[in-house]
């Protein structure tokens, strides 16, 4: 089983946890949540600091979610999380989705958010998720697509911004316009049965735009983002100042819009 090549483009700056802690099994994991069941045993893998994991919970009372990521302090957050609600059917450890820990057919449900996109053999993960989930089961992933974002007004930096994340993302070993690849991914996974969608973020409201634009603009001066962009020669200090820049002019416009499309995929377990 190979393990995990790719670099995770974002890292784990407090402005990519603003981002994943909005995050919820509502926002962002709709399309699966008709299939739970109130048995069921999920598996949630790089359930970041756990918002969509402990929503999982609620869905599968008599159940259970375990919660996976490869990150220990993003784990730790994660616990935290679950004990702040009181969710008491849910627990979080460490693992590579490459190679999971549990053995066959241990769970209903493998639920993957934004993961795919960063990993270095997506097929392989898939595999191995389906290799964790039971007869009849399900395999849900899903994933965004950077080429299919589109904003208003037209700003300039932000145009940057896209092929500047493409590249790096690229030769971070991922693949930013995941979403449209995840039925392909599935099929190559060896799935027979699979079931595709697509979903949007929008964000335009004053809230939304100051919240969006804002963690966009921290996170290209200070995440382990920049840090990559740097050291890989991707562009200069001065290159991402102005990106950063450009994501507040979009924020401060009363015209905002932004909108990010996902591909889904709910995979039936044979």
């Amino acid at each position: 089983m190979a393990h995990e090549s790719a670099v995770y483009t974002h890292g784990h700056h407090e402005s990519v946890l603003r981002s994943h802690r909005w995050r919820t099994a509502a926002n962002s994991a709709a399309y699966l949540l008709g299939a739970l069941k109130p048995h069921m045993r999920v598996l949630d893998v790089g359930c970041g600091p756990g918002t969509i994991t402990a929503d999982l919970a609620a869905y599968v009372p008599e159940g259970e979610v375990v919660g996976l990521d490869n990150a220990p302090a993003v784990v730790e957050q994660a616990r935290e999380e679950a004990a702040r609600r009181g969710v008491g059917n849910v627990s979080f450890t460490t693992g590579d989705v490459h190679a999971l820990g549990s053995p066959d057919a241990s769970f209903c449900v493998v639920h993957a958010h934004q993961v795919l996109q960063h990993v270095g053999d997506p097929v392989g993960a898939l595999r191995e998720m389906r290799r964790v989930t039971k007869p009849g089961g399900i395999v849900a992933a899903r994933d965004s697509d950077y080429a299919g974002m589109i904003w208003y007004p037209l700003v300039p930096a932000l145009d940057d911004w896209l092929d500047l994340y493409h590249r790096v993302a690229r030769a971070n070993g991922g693949e930013p316009d995941a979403g449209r690849r995840l039925r392909s991914w599935a099929g190559e996974a060896g799935f027979a049965e699979i079931t595709s969608s697509s979903s949007t973020w929008c964000f335009a409201t004053p809230e939304d735009r100051a919240w969006w634009s804002g963690l966009w603009a921290d996170r290209t001066l200070q995440s382990s983002y920049a840090s990559r962009v740097i050291e890989g020669g991707h562009a200069t200090q001065d290159d991402l100042r102005r990106i950063s820049d450009g994501w507040r002019e979009w924020g401060a416009s009363a015209d905002g819009w932004f909108s990010v499309v996902h591909g889904e995929i709910l995979c039936r377990v044979g």
